[in-house]
């Protein structure tokens, strides 16, 4: 595993249940086109899968 995830909102989740939007909040990600940088970490992956099809992930 990498060190790092840059983790970056690709699609609104304006149409996404509930649940899905506090996960991408949760991640720290509030507007379309953001960038965070977070832990690569069982519990980050984990969130990340969950929101798969919304955000865009790259190993640092």
């Amino acid at each position: 595993m990498a060190d790092k995830l840059k983790v970056t909102l690709v699609k609104s989740t304006i149409g996404a249940i509930p649940k899905q939007r506090a996960t991408v909040e949760a991640l720290g990600l509030k507007k379309v086109n953001k960038t965070v940088e977070l832990p690569d970490n069982e519990a980050v992956r984990g969130m990340i899968w969950h929101v798969r099809h919304l955000v865009k992930v790259e190993e640092i």
